[in-house]
């Protein structure tokens, strides 16, 4: 089971929320502290609260206790002490307090259902947390086959290679499909938002790919990496601008951006100018210089920034793996490094190597609107009469068929 790493409770946002629920307290009238008693001295709605705090569903929480005891209205935004150890702020349920996640762990390479069980494992952990947003790493089904040559020097691709993609294209998945709907249970199990890594296959080409799925279990949509890295060319497409989505849901704005597409400034202004909040951010670079641009991207955009990587060991992968690192078991093909980012540029869960992990962190999300108030790169701090982008989006398919029944075989007729 994966350790479980908790927010920093130091952060700005948690102190200005500590400080306005002893504030709040402070407001409550005579009458107000009376229901306030009775309330504290109810055994039955101490329970209930108890039980639904697990599942960190407090407006249920304050609902059930206004219809059980009779409570006044106590206002928009009001503390109450349910015991030494129990706090709930009354809010509206659209409340900017959120509680998100991202899931350091490590593929099973070539075994796509025995990587499914693990993700079903880390799903449970991280619903235990009460969490409503988790992010796994990129290429988390699928697998990141590092260290792996493909049999290929510049000018000469040799028989071994073509064996290892073959192996490859069989642990990647078609979208949507079997392995999708069993993620989407996932989700529908944790009643969380869910972002994650696969390897897309559609024909005889793979993506780089991350999907987003609701807390209903539907598979909202991908994003397949637009620029493959160095010798991920050789074994992976390159995405479009039609899947390049920021969805609005429930809690916040999300989107994502695959490893070192987060370099690529126009990418970056293209996910802004769509109001991202949330920026997911899937990845296997472990380098200490990653966290570097995952702060300066949380600071440029305002918005949090939650970056899950791969911790994958040799022992990960099957015994015929002829990789350059070597075949002892206990070697490190990638250490991790997640980290969750605030909008001011502050990590507020991790970094954490060398070990699976669940980060958390509990965010307020208004604090994008703070961090806008004196930056808004896609807003008041644009300058479009000296600098314009324009994007793409339409789908972009090498072969165009115009009549009718004439989607190419292997293939569904958006050629999704």
């Amino acid at each position: 089971m994966p350790s479980r790493v908790r927010t920093n409770r130091g952060s700005p946002a948690a102190s200005r929320r500590r400080a306005s629920a002893a504030l709040t307290a402070d407001w409550l009238s005579d009458r107000r502290r009376a229901a306030f008693d009775t309330l504290r001295s109810s055994h039955n709605a101490r329970k209930t609260v108890a039980r639904l705090k697990s599942r960190r569903d407090i407006s249920t929480v304050v609902i059930l206790i206004i219809q059980t005891i009779n409570l006044p209205d106590m206002g928009r935004k009001s503390t109450l002490l349910l015991s030494p150890t129990v706090t709930i702020i009354m809010r509206d349920p659209d409340m900017s307090q959120r509680r998100v996640a991202v899931i350091q762990a490590g593929t099973t390479l070539f075994d796509t259902p025995r990587t499914l069980d693990r993700m079903e494992a880390l799903c449970e952990a991280a619903a235990a947390q009460g969490v409503e947003l988790a992010v796994f790493p990129e290429a988390y089904i699928g697998g990141y086959p590092k260290g792996l040559s493909f049999g290929a020097v510049l000018g000469s691709r040799f028989p071994e290679g073509r064996e290892d993609y073959l192996r490859y294209w069989k642990s990647a998945i078609t979208v949507p499909g079997p392995e999708t709907a069993r993620i989407g249970g996932f989700a529908a199990k944790m009643k969380a938002h869910l972002v994650v890594g696969v390897i897309e296959r559609e024909g005889a080409t793979l993506y780089c790919t991350a999907l987003f799925f609701g807390p209903d279990g539907a598979l909202l949509g991908k994003h397949r990496k637009l620029m493959p890295t160095g010798t991920e060319r050789l074994v992976w497409g390159q995405g479009d601008g039609s899947t390049l989505p920021v969805f609005e849901t429930d809690i916040g704005r999300i989107g994502a951006a695959i490893c070192w597409e987060n370099y690529m400034p126009a990418l970056r202004q293209s996910l802004y100018a769509q109001g991202i909040s949330l920026w997911c951010a899937p990845t296997v670079d472990e380098r200490a210089i990653w966290q570097v641009s995952m702060r300066h991207i949380a600071y440029e955009g305002r918005t949090f920034v939650l970056s899950a990587c791969q911790y994958m060991t040799r022992a990960d992968a099957p015994e015929q793996y002829h990789c350059h690192q070597g075949n002892n078991p206990d070697t490190v093909l990638i250490r991790g490094g997640s980290v969750i980012v605030d909008p001011f540029g502050e990590i507020i869960a991790g970094p954490v190597y060398d070990r699976e992990a669940i980060l958390t962190a509990d965010i307020d999300l208004d604090d994008v609107i703070r961090g806008k108030y004196d930056l808004d790169v896609a807003g008041h701090y644009a300058r479009p009469d000296v600098f314009s982008l324009r994007v793409n989006d339409a789908p972009q398919r090498p072969v165009a068929f115009t009549g009718p029944d004439c989607a190419p075989q292997g293939r569904d007729e958006e050629g999704e």
